[in-house]
């Protein structure tokens, strides 16, 4: 039912195709973030249609709004958001460092809800039943992320609750047409990062997520980390940076071989009036844009460039109307996809470093 298979390599970037029962994902892939079953303001059909066939759900903001009963009751999450795509759900363990009065123990977390102030525990078992229930195609081990980046004791507390929890999520795992995977945990010290990659490894799980990263840290520590782990991993398993989503990152990510990104990122600041370009990014509330009739990227070909101007949109925002987050956050999802399908098509071709070195001197550029 799933299958891993790499394509084509240029250094250490590489074009792999992962294959479920909800069709074939060609990496690398960027999975827009539909937390609550959806990506902010757009449509489950306008995200697929842009060339998304993933994207990542979270297990816990689903138990507690809709509840697991009524998504069950449709269907499952692809029927009740109509996602034709592969859907994974996080587990939740991320919760322990986004979250208000999260709390944990050996056992498992206690998260709560900011609008109810209601408490829930969980533990591996039972987020495994949470994510089964749902019905997503990849599901993620309970995983401990550490709120302080560079706190040497929390971090390893983090990688012993990790790969205890991942052992009894793979015991509560229960159906062959959902995937799990594991998650790699231990900061930036590589001595733990070895220690929860080789606790992982004794469970052979097929894919992994990068767990622990983007939570403060400078971002050469973090490409560092990442580098050691993808080498540190079976080629043949699955490489996931969880939590990273800026385009100048994830080229740079790329280049060492990772092959599935999340981030709420493009579509969170769309929504705050920030423009993705093959030029950089720009505020399109600024006053400049007031008399521009050129579109938001003049060398995109989404709908939104091809039918309305800067002006336009601008507009829009300072009147407050919800249309012109919706445009903007259309364009930069837009913007994501066609970025990554560059990536793969210059990796095919043996052009990486040329690809990277061209875009990033024109996206990173300062004016």
């Amino acid at each position: 039912m799933f299958s891993f298979k790499i394509n084509k390599t240029d250094g250490n970037a590489r074009v792999c195709t992962f294959v479920s029962s909800r069709g074939t994902v060609e990496t690398p892939c960027f999975m827009p973030v539909a937390t609550s079953a959806s990506v902010k303001l757009l449509t489950s059909e306008e995200v697929f249609s842009m060339g998304f066939k993933a994207i990542i759900l979270n297990a816990y903001h689903l138990f507690i709004r809709p509840g697991v009963e009524i998504i069950t009751n449709s269907g499952g999450i692809h029927r009740f958001m109509k996602w034709d795509g592969l859907a994974l759900t996080d587990s939740g363990g991320f919760q322990i460092f986004s979250l208000p009065c999260s709390r944990e123990d050996e056992d498992g977390i206690i998260l709560k809800d900011p609008e109810s102030g209601a408490l829930h525990y969980f533990t591996p078992e039972k987020i495994i039943e949470i994510e089964e229930k749902i019905g997503a195609d990849v599901i993620m081990c309970l995983d401990y992320c550490p709120r302080i980046w560079d706190n040497l004791e929390e971090l390893k507390i983090s990688v012993h609750r990790t790969v205890v929890w991942a052992k009894r999520c793979l015991a509560a795992h229960s159906t062959e047409k959902q995937q799990l995977w594991g998650i790699i945990q231990g900061g930036t010290d590589i001595s733990l990062r070895i220690w929860c990659i080789e606790g992982l490894e004794r469970m052979e799980f097929n894919g992994y997520g990068i767990g622990g990263l983007s939570i403060g840290e400078p971002w050469e520590m973090t490409l560092k980390t990442v580098d050691f782990i993808s080498r540190n991993i079976p080629g043949n398993k699955v490489r996931y940076l969880m939590g990273l989503g800026m385009p100048d990152q994830i080229v740079e990510a790329c280049e060492l071989g990772i092959d599935f990104f999340d981030c709420a990122m493009p579509t969170r600041i769309a929504r705050n009036g920030t423009t993705l370009t093959w030029n950089g990014k720009f505020n399109i509330k600024a006053a400049a844009c007031k008399d521009e009739n050129g579109p938001l990227d003049p060398e995109c070909s989404c709908r939104v460039c091809s039918t309305y101007s800067r002006a336009y949109i601008r507009h829009l925002f300072n009147a407050h109307e919800m249309l012109g987050m919706r445009l903007n956050s259309y364009h930069n999802l837009y913007f994501m996809s066609e970025l990554m399908k560059m990536i793969r098509s210059s990796i095919k071709q043996g052009k990486f470093q040329e690809f990277k070195k061209n875009f990033l001197s024109k996206y990173q550029r300062k004016e």
